[in-house]
C-alpha cells in the first residue's frame, strides 16, 4: 500500500499487540510521587528504557519483521539507522532467523555499531550522513532484493510503537493526557491512535527538541531552523515521515519545544529519583512539563521513557552540569594580589563556609590584569545555592572581586 494511502487504527495496533506478545518485554507503568510533587502535575512513568536494547523501538520492527512472506524473510532486511531502531531490527531478526543488514554513517560512534553487531547486525558504514546512508540503504534494497523497513515512517512500524498505549492504559487507565517525545513520529502516531480511541478521548501533547522542530513547522509553520548539537538525538530529525505526518495532524493535540537545559534537568531528574537512566529523546516528554509546568499543573499525565541509550561520558557531563545548575558545583574566579599568603586568606574563607575545594587554577601569565595581579578559578562543591551565595558574599565583602561561570 502507498505511504499515501497508509492507515493507522486502533485494530492495527490490538493486532500487533497479540503478534508481538511474548517476545517483548511487557514494561511497568508507574506513579512517581516525587516528579509529581515537583512537577504540579500526577506523573505515570512507562519504562520502555528496560527492553532488552533499551528502547521501545523492538516494538516496531519486530511487528515489521513478522508480516514478512517467507520470500522476504530468506533474502533479508535493510535499514538506515545509528540508532535504537537498529539495535531492535537486528536483535528480533536475528532472532527470527532473518538477516538483517544495517547501513550507518561513517561518522556513527563505534559503540552504536559494536551494540548493533553484538545483537546479530550486519553493519555497512556508508557517506558522512544519515541521508548518505539512507539513499545507499535504498540503493542496496534494490541491488539485493532486500525489504527495508523504515525507522519510522511505516504503519507496522507505528502500530508496534502504538502497543505501549495499550498497556501504559491497562496500567494507569486514569490518565487523561500523554506527552510523548516527536522525532519522526511512530510514537507518536502509534500511542495517539490509541489515546484517541479511548473514551473519554486522551489529550495527545507531542515534546520535540527546539534545536530540531520539524513536526513543529509542519503543523504550525513559522520555518524554525532546524539543526544543532541536541542532547535528544534520537528526535533530532529533520524531517518528519509523509504517513506519520498525516496521523500527527489528527491525533495530538499539540507539540511543546524543548530546551537543552531543560532535557538535561528531566535526564539528571529520572537518574537521581527514579535511579533509571534515560537518554535525551527519552526525557523529552518530562522535560515538556518542566518547561511548561502552569499547562500540565493537576493533569495525570502518562510519560514514556522511550529509550536508555546514552553515552556514559555524555550522561556524566549531564549530571555534572545539572549541579553547576542548582549551585551545588560553581568556578569562581578570584582577582588575587601576587604575594606571600593571598590564597590562604582565601582557602580560610571557604573552610570558614564549609565549602569543599575540587580544583584550583592559577593564572599569572594570560589575563588582562598588571604583573603584580593574578586569577585564581576555584572549582568548589557545595550543600546547595545558599551556601554558596553567602561565600560569595563574605568573599565580596572582604574587598575581592568574583565572578562565577555561568552554564548555558
Amino acid at each position: 500500500m502507498p505511504m499515501t494511502e497508509a492507515t493507522l487504527t486502533l485494530a492495527d495496533i490490538r493486532e500487533a499487540a497479540k503478534r508481538i506478545e511474548g517476545a517483548v518485554v511487557r514494561t511497568p507503568t508507574l506513579h512517581s510521587k516525587t516528579l509529581s510533587a515537583i512537577t504540579g502535575a500526577n506523573i505515570w512513568l512507562k519504562f520502555e528504557n528496560l527492553q532488552f536494547t533499551a528502547a521501545y523501538k523492538e516494538r516496531g520492527a519486530l511487528n515489521a519483521l513478522l508480516q514478512l512472506t517467507d520470500e522476504q524473510r530468506a533474502r533479508g532486511v535493510i535499514a538506515a539507522s545509528a540508532g535504537n531502531h537498529s539495535q531492535g531490527l537486528s536483535y528480533h531478526g536475528t532472532r527470527l532467523g532473518v538477516p538483517v543488514t544495517i547501513v550507518m554513517p561513517r561518522t556513527t560512534p563505534v559503540v552504536k555499531v559494536m551494540q548493533t553487531e553484538a545483537v546479530g547486525g550486519n553493519v555497512v558504514l556508508e557517506g558522512e550522513t544519515f541521508d548518505d546512508a539512507y539513499a545507499h540503504a535504498r540503493q542496496l534494497e534494490a541491488e539485493l532484493s532486500l525489504t527495508f523497513v523504515h525507522p519510522f515512517d511505516d504503519p507496522h512500524v507505528a502500530a508496534g510503537a502504538g502497543t505501549v498505549a495499550l498497556e501504559m492504559l491497562e496500567d494507569a487507565p486514569a490518565l487523561d493526557c500523554i506527552v510523548v517525545p516527536i522525532g519522526g513520529g511512530g510514537l507518536v502516531s502509534g500511542m495517539g491512535t490509541v489515546a484517541k480511541a479511548h473514551e473519554p478521548p486522551i489529550e495527545v501533547i507531542g515534546a520535540e527538541a527546539r534545536l530540531f522542530p520539524s513536526s513543529h513547522n509542519a503543523r504550525f509553520g513559522g520555518g524554525l531552523p532546524c539543526g544543532g548539537d541536541t542532547l535528544a538525538e534520537g528526535i533530532a530529525v529533520k524531517e518528519p515521515g509523509k504517513f506519520t505526518s498525516r496521523v500527527i495532524e489528527r491525533v495530538v493535540d499539540d507539540i511543546v519545544l524543548v530546551d537543552e537545559p531543560h532535557l538535561e534537568e528531566a535526564v539528571s531528574l529520572l537518574l537521581q529519583i527514579e535511579k533509571t537512566v534515560v537518554e535525551g529523546a527519552g526525557a523529552a516528554g518530562l522535560a515538556a512539563i518542566l518547561s511548561s509546568p502552569e499547562r500540565f499543573k493537576g493533569k495525570n499525565i502518562g510519560l514514556v521513557l522511550c529509550g536508555g541509550n546514552i553515552d556514559t561520558r555524555l550522561l556524566a557531563n549531564v549530571l555534572l552540569r545539572d549541579l553547576a545548575r542548582s549551585g551545588r558545583l560553581a568556578r569562581l574566579q578570584i582577582t588575587l594580589q601576587d604575594r606571600p599568603g593571598a590564597l590562604f586568606k582565601v582557602m580560610r574563607e571557604f573552610d570558614a563556609h564549609n565549602v569543599n575545594i575540587i580544583e584550583i587554577y592559577h593564572q599569572r601569565i594570560f589575563t588582562n590584569l598588571p604583573a603584580k595581579g593574578l586569577v585564581t578559578d576555584i572549582e568548589c562543591e557545595a550543600r546547595d545555592r545558599q551556601q554558596l551565595e553567602a561565600l560569595v558574599k563574605s568573599l565580596t565583602d572582604k574587598g575581592y572581586h568574583v565572578s562565577q561561570v555561568e552554564l548555558n
